[in-house]
């Protein structure tokens, strides 16, 4: 006899087991979420129309050219005319550090997207941190936290505020003005400011060494570069590097080859080995003691290597040069390994390890697939690590070579986004439509170019929403958003408004930290909306507080996308977001719902 579910059942159903996908990471999460888009139109909770709505939905599109306005601002370097300011004021005080950093780069947020402007301003923080002898594992998580605190003071600083807009739309209620909690945002930003001024510098590690011992230290590369020598009869004379396929064969890379003190930099595979060439390579020791039984060569000792210099004045010359480089959220190579992107042909560069958090990979790197927030280590030519400054894929740790910007059009492009907030701000025209033309006008004006929008667009936020859209109308057709309010308000309609406010700010918060930011937003304020009209309260006090908690994510690296930026750069570990961010969001939590009722009322 079959079994028939109610509508309720199968919604909590997908649900829950969508949860349990976005916290096991089985699939990146905009995959998770088509999936889970996918199965609610076999299961006939939306109807194939509401399936992919989410696509055309006004808020992802919104996003999509607020991503496109933000590279137009980076591509012209209207960000950089601010750096002077930061190296001018900063000081040499940690305190005086991150309020002049969070004054400066917090209020940007408010208007460019703030994982665009971490990436513009973190080659700058660190060499800002080289050049004062500082660790930038004292300010890379405020600047992150900054960037999240500004970001909630207009509607379009972030796309948590766009998407929570076009749910509030969505339940029958006008949409978010632009600057209409400001307010709010601004009083949170200077508390969150001020808390990070006087107490991140004694809770943050100083972890991260600055200056030029970076490589040496921090990836223990001494270890694993290492100098061989070929003997007069080994097998490898006469042969190339491609023929002699030791580096396909053994966990090994070659980075140069030494010949009578001359050096060969990259590219080197074709190059014909002979007696008494001298080879700087990447390996671990169990793999050099396999060359040297099976090929015929010598591992020159320790006290050799450590004469000539360090790692780093090993592996750079006028030629060759040792970089970081940050993998970004839109990177086309996330998911793939090394071996399938042919990384060192590519780039013509060698990965030397991998920073993933806390992880540091030097084995085997060519079989891992990679993620965002990934942390390279390479080697190569000058010209190709330069060459990677234009990359898409990839941020180089080097502040980039501002003779490549389009600095002639930089007031083109503010003039472009002051006009697409000023239109809006009036309600002369939707945001959406303003910021679609905004776009128009950067690429006819030339601020950008027509196939740069497409790398500018996160892909996977867009799917995200577009995939997640359809679990809020299943939630709503299935009475699954009307059921779980009824249970609410039976459990919590005792309890004053403001406390209600609590609960609904740290259930968002902890939601946040499992899924994301925007599938928190989607999923909580319609719960919110519909305990808020039981209970006879104020709705958009409930769709403020729950927009709030759902950027304010502080716990975790993982928790918001310009934490995960700068997880690896940092070489934090897990838990020092959490030391941070712990404090930060215990008093939000109460000053946030309190701010409310005050300018909002309830």
């Amino acid at each position: 006899m079959p079994i028939h579910l109610s509508p309720i059942a199968l919604t909590m159903g997908v649900l829950i087991l969508a949860l349990m996908c976005f916290i096991a990471e089985w699939l990146p999460v905009d995959i998770t979420a088509i999936c889970v888009t996918v199965v609610l139109m076999i299961l006939g909770l939306v109807t194939p129309d509401e399936g992919i709505a989410g696509f055309s939905n006004s808020a992802t599109i919104t996003v999509m050219a607020m991503f496109i306005l933000s590279e137009g601002i980076s591509r012209t370097g209207v960000i950089l005319i601010v750096r002077d300011f930061l190296v001018k004021w900063g000081g040499n005080n940690p305190n005086q550090q991150i309020f002049v950093m969070g004054a400066i780069i917090g209020p940007i947020t408010a208007f460019l997207n703030n994982t665009a402007v971490v990436a513009v301003f973190l080659p700058i923080i660190e060499d800002w941190c080289r050049k004062r002898n500082i660790s930038v594992s004292k300010l890379l998580i405020p600047l992150s936290y900054v960037t999240v605190l500004g970001g909630m003071i207009t509607l379009i600083g972030t796309s948590t505020n766009i998407v929570a807009s076009g749910v509030a739309k969505d339940l029958g209620f006008k949409g978010f003005g632009l600057f209409q909690f400001t307010a709010l945002g601004i009083i949170t930003f200077i508390v969150g400011l001020i808390y990070l001024s006087l107490f991140a510098p004694r809770l943050l590690p100083d972890r991260k060494p600055s200056g030029g011992n970076l490589v040496s230290q921090e990836y223990g590369l001494k270890d694993y570069v290492s100098e061989i020598i070929i003997k007069p009869r080994s097998s490898l004379i006469g042969q190339t590097l491609r023929s002699s396929e030791i580096q396909r064969k053994f966990d090994l890379d070659v980075l140069e080859i030494i010949r009578d003190d001359s050096h060969f930099p990259q590219p080197i595979a074709d190059k014909i080995l002979a007696a008494g060439d001298i080879l700087l390579v990447r390996g671990g020791r169990s793999d050099l003691l396999k060359i040297r039984d099976e090929r015929g060569i010598n591992i020159l000792p320790d006290v050799q290597f450590s004469q000539k210099g360090s790692a780093e004045e090993q592996m750079t010359s006028q030629e060759e040069g040792v970089a970081e480089v940050l993998i970004l959220s839109n990177s086309n190579i996330i998911g793939s390994t090394l071996k399938d992107l042919r990384f060192r042909q590519r780039y013509n560069t060698t990965v030397l390890a991998i920073r993933r958090g806390e992880e540091l990979v030097r084995d085997r790197m060519g079989k891992i697939p990679l993620r965002f927030g990934d942390l390279l280590l390479v080697q190569g030519p000058k010209e190709s690590l330069l060459g990677l400054q234009t990359s898409s894929d990839l941020l180089v740790m080097e502040q980039q070579n501002v003779e490549s910007m389009r600095k002639n059009k930089a007031w083109i492009a503010i003039a472009i986004l002051f006009l697409v907030i000023l239109i809006a701000a009036f309600d002369w025209m939707d945001i959406l439509v303003t910021s679609l033309a905004g776009v128009i006008v950067m690429i006819l004006t030339g601020c950008l170019k027509p196939g740069e929008i497409y790398n500018a667009v996160r892909w996977d936020v867009i799917f995200l929403l577009a995939g997640l859209f359809p679990l809020g109308t299943a939630m709503k057709n299935s009475g699954t958003t009307e059921w779980l309010a009824t249970n609410l308000v039976a459990i919590g309609g005792n309890f004053d408004g403001f406390w209600l406010l609590v609960f609904f700010y740290l259930a968002t918060n902890l939601l946040t930290e499992l899924l994301s930011n925007s599938a928190a937003v989607i999923l909580m304020i319609p719960i919110a909306v519909k305990v808020a009209t039981t209970l006879s309260l104020n709705p958009f006090a409930f769709m403020f507080v729950v927009t709030f908690a759902a950027s304010n994510s502080y716990l975790t690296p993982i928790g918001y996308q310009t934490n995960t930026m700068v997880y690896g750069p940092g070489g934090y570990k897990f838990l020092d977001f959490t030391r941070v961010g712990l404090p930060l969001n215990l008093i939000l939590s109460i000053l946030t719902p309190l701010l409310i009722v005050w300018l909002y009322g309830l």
